[in-house]
């Protein structure tokens, strides 16, 4: 082999397993991943890269496993700041009495910074490389996820009443187009609109969603039949389902991600099913304000695309999202019965390659492939509570070990070496969380 044969690369990580998730159920041994101008050059054998590659870093993981960064498909990251602020309640007896009285009284762009700060932290010690967000200050997340490296949907919220972000929803749309002209087609940061919920928002600003989220190709993030409360309440005013009355409207598409859905009859399912919309399931919000659960085999089987996030830390209460897809695996084998319902792959397809398809960013991350973004995290499984290891997916679901993250990159920039931040200044995070939570607790 002659030197011009060997092709240059930034970096090479060598890893004792690759799980790249396409294709599906592929675990790879002994291979390396190559690098190059932020994008992933290749996946080969170690000894076929020792031939082919040559790279200006290289890394030896020889406990890892490497796997596409995890997307965080639902969320409000500055909500990390109301952690176990107000638990063990039922959902509007922790919204209307304690979580948006706070918010009316500490909401502001400062509070937004370092609550949003706070959970990337949490997120990229955990493995998240791309979430999606929807609070109030959008433009301040935004900038805030920019600055530290991570991908991310911001979407701006739109409800019937004042807020701190605004007056009504002709504000916030007006506010939210601005942003979204801003912000392009931005390679780390991308905005969406947020109606709150059905029972939050009306027929008049809905159909404004759908003529804006046309315009400007913008994605729709709405949180939907989250209780049984919320279905029934529908029933009873309207007499239709709230699922029926978004399709009406227009505002179920493949660019709408539905939040929850944790009460389906067959007539959501075949509206799910034929619009093309995104479900993003929450399991552990879900089940700590008993709102009930998503039955996710029912919808995978009815090709739905299913994605997972978090929800916010004050009703979950951590952003890990390991955990968080180990309870939804365990959850879909009890709701459907079947101790087959949701393997460890598909449960990590779920946190990978379905969020990025929810986000509309599947072209780009949510799997290991060539050509891809190089947005990468390694898990070590050194350690004895691992071992034996028969099937490295069957640890990173079963098991729980999201904090065993040991390296991340996103764009081929390193976001996490050796389980350190490399982009937060983690001593003055701390100091500003403190001073928010010393305001809160004096009320």
């Amino acid at each position: 082999m002659t030197a011009d044969t060997i092709t240059a690369v930034d970096t090479r990580i060598n890893a004792r397993w690759i799980i790249p998730v396409v294709p599906a159920g592929t675990v790879l041994n002994h291979h390396a991943l190559l690098i190059q101008g932020g994008r992933i050059e290749a996946i080969v054998p170690q000894d076929e890269a020792d031939r082919r590659f040559h790279a200006r870093e290289a890394l030896d993981l020889n406990d890892h496993v490497l796997l596409p960064g995890l997307v965080n498909a639902h969320g409000h990251a500055a909500m990390s700041l109301m952690r176990g602020l107000a638990d063990d309640l039922p959902l509007m007896t922790w919204l209307n009495d304690h979580i948006w009285p706070a918010e009316a009284k500490f909401i502001s762009d400062d509070f937004i910074a370092d609550g949003t700060r706070l959970a990337i932290a949490e997120m990229l010690r955990t493995g998240t490389t791309c979430f999606s967000d929807m609070y109030f200050f959008p433009e301040v997340a935004a900038q805030v996820s920019t600055d530290v490296g991570i991908r991310s949907q911001i979407c701006f919220p739109v409800l019937d009443f004042p807020t701190a972000w605004g007056d009504g929803p002709d504000t916030y749309l007006k506010k939210g187009a601005d942003l979204i002209d801003h912000w392009g087609d931005h390679s780390h940061t991308r905005i969406a609109i947020g109606p709150h919920a059905p029972y939050t928002v009306s027929d008049g600003p809905l159909k404004d969603i759908v003529s804006l989220a046309a315009d400007k190709q913008a994605a729709i993030q709405i949180h939907l039949h989250e209780t049984a409360f919320e279905v029934a309440d529908a029933l009873e005013k309207s007499g239709t389902r709230p699922t029926q009355r978004l399709a009406d409207l227009g505002l179920l598409s493949p660019g709408t991600q539905c939040v929850h859905m944790t009460q389906v009859d067959g007539s959501d399912l075949t509206l799910m099913a034929e619009s093309g919309a995104h479900v993003v399931h929450c399991p552990e919000s879900n089940l700590k304000l008993a709102s009930g659960f998503c039955p996710v085999d029912k919808l995978q089987k009815a090709g739905v695309n299913v994605a997972i996030g978090t929800d916010g830390a004050a009703s979950n209460n951590d952003l890990d999202l390991f955990g968080e897809v180990s309870t939804a695996a365990l959850l879909a084998k009890a709701v459907a019965e079947d101790a087959a319902a949701l393997s460890a792959h598909d449960a990590l397809a779920m946190a990978t390659i379905n969020g990025a398809r929810a986000l509309g960013r599947e072209q780009d991350i949510g799997s290991l492939e060539a050509g891809k973004l190089a947005d990468v995290i390694a898990i070590d499984l050194s350690d004895p509570f691992n071992q034996p290891i028969y099937d490295p997916a069957s640890h990173l679901i079963y098991s729980r070990h999201g904090r065993q993250l040991s390296h991340s990159w996103i764009g081929g920039v390193p976001q996490v070496q050796d389980g350190v931040l490399t982009r937060i200044d983690v001593p003055d995070l701390m100091l500003r969380v403190d001073h928010w939570a010393q305001r809160i607790r004096q009320g």
